[in-house]
């Protein structure tokens, strides 16, 4: 499995269900130390590879031995090892990684640490990026609310879980745990789904109003939609725009448990789709969560750190500002348009927001931080943008601006 993952053909977690489905005798237990011990591998993979050195044999087996260690229980995982390696084990675990670079200490690729360090707090940023993200749930406001969710939460099995509120996002459930949410009663119901504190604030930035317009110009997988909808009460038009078949297919049964019925999900081409210009100028709201480098999501997705170079990253710039402009074609004079991704990158973000207001006089930036007082308290940011992170905020790497289209 290890081996599939690191030849970064695929997705690390659409690795990791292929294998848990070809091997469906495995026990919970074991399901849930292998995953864990997956991802910690390729979280720290240029650490482990350069610690393996040290080790004699396969080299995949000392990378998941590392993984292995501090998830398995000592007692069992030192009863599957030779007495060098156990030797070897022992080791490697004494190592002063304080003197290793941080491009190794921290598993970064040597651009990728060049471009972080660039930033402001760029070490305290790439070590929170590197660590394990908790779970973040958010609460259907169309069916119920978020004291509600948390009181049944804390009066069942999940109160071992320790339920909190988000800091921020009013909706929001944080828990530190990786429970099967998708078998629980309230997800089923569709009361609660699985998505980011950052990505929650998303919807309180476009703040979208009943009866209105809206669209969401990147939906994929349906969850800023489902939120969307909710805050519209179920009200007016809410387009679900992507150019993917397949995600949209996978965010129906999203929808079907919101009970919402605003929702429209539409199959765009990448370029001068017909149903796109005919929407031109007529939006209210339009929210391009933008596809992105997801290096703002390397607590989640490590393998992105080893997908992503500068070259892909240059590419996905070119994207980003075609989709854009796509985008605030559909805006109504007055109308609202917020650009959003999850990348920590200037070029994806600030940089991108300042080359389309350069060639688009008739929008203007509105500050961020004082569209979201109102829901979200204690949320204020130096710049007119959002820009959430893990060292500061808790929440993955977000970055978000909120431009207005003139009236006349």
């Amino acid at each position: 499995m290890l081996d599939q993952a690191v030849k970064w053909i695929h997705p690390a977690d659409a690795v990791l269900s292929r294998w848990m489905r070809m091997n469906p005798k495995m026990g919970s237990r074991d399901r849930s130390e292998l995953a864990d011990a997956f991802f910690k591998t390729l979280r720290h993979l240029r650490l482990y590879r350069h610690l393996a050195e040290s080790g004699q044999g396969p080299l995949s087996r000392r990378l998941a031995i590392m993984g292995l260690s501090g998830v398995m229980r000592p007692e069992v995982l030192l009863q599957a090892l030779s007495e060098h390696e156990q030797v070897w084990l022992e080791h490697v675990t004494q190592v002063d990684l304080g003197t290793l670079p941080l491009a190794v200490r921290e598993s970064l690729p040597d651009w990728l640490v060049q471009r972080m360090q660039a930033l402001p707090e760029g070490e305290s940023l790439i070590v929170a990026l590197n660590s394990n993200a908790p779970l973040d749930l958010r609460v259907n406001p169309f069916k119920t609310d978020r004291d509600t969710v948390l009181r049944l939460l804390e009066a069942g099995p999940a109160a071992t879980l320790d339920p909190q509120p988000t800091p921020y996002s009013p909706w929001g459930i944080r828990i530190h745990s990786r429970p099967p949410v998708n078998r629980w009663s309230l997800f089923e119901k569709g009361e609660i789904e699985v998505q980011d504190e950052g990505s929650q604030l998303l919807a309180a930035l476009l703040a979208p109003k009943r009866g209105e317009m809206v669209i969401d110009y990147c939906a994929g997988a349906g969850g800023k939609t489902l939120l969307l909808g909710a805050l519209m009460r179920s009200t007016g038009r809410l387009y679900a725009f992507d150019v993917s078949a397949a995600r949209l297919a996978r965010a129906k049964p999203r929808f079907a448990r919101s009970g919402l019925s605003n929702i429209v999900p539409v199959v765009i081409a990448d370029d001068n789709d017909q149903r796109v210009r005919r929407l031109r100028g007529k939006a209210h709201r339009v929210l391009v969560d933008a596809p992105c480098s997801g290096l703002g999501t390397l607590r989640r997705n490590p393998d992105l750190k080893w997908r992503q170079s500068p070259e892909s990253v240059q590419e996905l710039c070119a994207l980003q500002a075609r989709i854009l402009k796509q985008a605030s074609a559909c805006v109504a004079p007055g109308g609202r348009l917020v650009y959003a991704t999850c990348s920590v990158l200037p070029e994806e973000n600030q940089q991108q927001v300042e080359a389309f207001l350069a060639e688009n006089p008739g929008f203007s930036l509105l500050n961020a931080g004082d569209i979201l007082t109102d829901r979200c308290k204690n949320l204020t940011f130096d710049t007119p943008y959002m820009v959430l992170r893990p060292d500061t905020h808790g929440t993955d790497g977000f970055f978000a601006a909120v431009l207005e289209r003139a009236k006349n």
